[in-house]
């Protein structure tokens, strides 16, 4: 994928008719190249109605899961590779171009010990497998590094790439989310060049998931990293500002993080977008 987008749940958590329809024309209205789904509750997605709507508004998307605690690949690979099918099955239908995120595992996955080595080899047989059915489909298939108090398998850009060649498919793709890079690594700059050749897809979030441009995370720095190494990728805004309360244990969010959505519309996005045209990836 290339260009820029959103992420879906700015509109919505729940991919029903409803939400699928105010996201996907929220996201057109602010211009956007494409949008992230969110595939919570793969069966109750009509893959159908979210197609439609899509080529209606001239929208491309990609398609983004954490795994349920009964499928994490470290040590249910099985049970994995079931569920990331059964997600892959639905991106395809609905037109995306790619399954993304915590594809691996859980954002609450954490044994209290380093990962070992027999971790790894799951997932290496889960994502092997999910990655050979995304290409049949002809989808592309992200792995993305997330901080250490949410997952003890994948923290570090370095840590991805030795995922995705391990696993050795070209359809593998390195995910970047500036968030948790604030956290893992040695300056993001770095943590961008060390995941060059395999770097296709960036959240572009704020140190507390709140509007671009108002935090913490050193904005020149990454996106001058992004033009060093050509970046061809998709860059996607992702913010917790509007997400529900119900959800605030799953993400550690206990308070607002922006004045509301529309200052991450309205100041993020064109934030964003002013970066990309200044660096030269818009």
């Amino acid at each position: 994928m290339q260009g820029l987008g959103i992420h879906a749940m700015m509109w919505t958590t729940v991919w029903d008719h409803a939400g699928a329809e105010r996201a996907i024309a929220g996201a057109a209205r602010y211009k956007q190249d494409f949008i992230e789904i969110p595939l919570i509750d793969i069966p109750s997605v009509d893959a159908k109605h979210s197609r439609a709507l899509l080529e209606k508004h001239a929208l491309r998307a990609a398609c983004s899961l954490v795994l349920p605690e009964h499928a994490w690949a470290s040590v249910r690979p099985d049970a994995a590779i079931e569920h990331l099918k059964s997600a892959l099955n639905t991106a395809a239908e609905m037109g995306a171009e790619a399954l993304t995120g915590v594809t691996y595992g859980g954002t609450n996955e954490r044994t209290g010990f380093p990962p070992t080595e027999a971790e790894y080899d799951n997932l290496t047989r889960a994502l092997s497998t999910a990655a050979k059915h995304a290409k049949s489909l002809g989808l592309q298939f992200g792995i993305e590094a997330v901080n250490r108090y949410e997952n003890h398998l994948v923290n570090s850009a370095a840590q991805a790439v030795a995922l995705v060649e391990r696993i050795g498919l070209d359809n593998v793709f390195v995910h970047l989310d500036t968030f948790h890079m604030n956290m893992e690594e040695k300056g993001v700059a770095n943590g961008i060049i060390a995941a060059r050749d395999h770097l296709k897809y960036m959240h572009m979030s704020e140190s507390d998931r709140g509007t671009p441009g108002y935090g913490n995370v050193p904005w020149d720095a990454i996106f001058a990293a992004l033009a060093a190494i050509g970046f061809k990728g998709a860059l996607t805004l992702e913010s917790f500002a509007a997400m529900p309360v119900t959800m605030a244990g799953a993400i550690s969010t206990w308070r607002p993080v922006a004045r509301d959505a529309e200052e991450v519309f309205e100041n993020g996005l064109s934030f964003l977008r002013n970066k990309a045209v200044q660096y030269g990836l818009a």
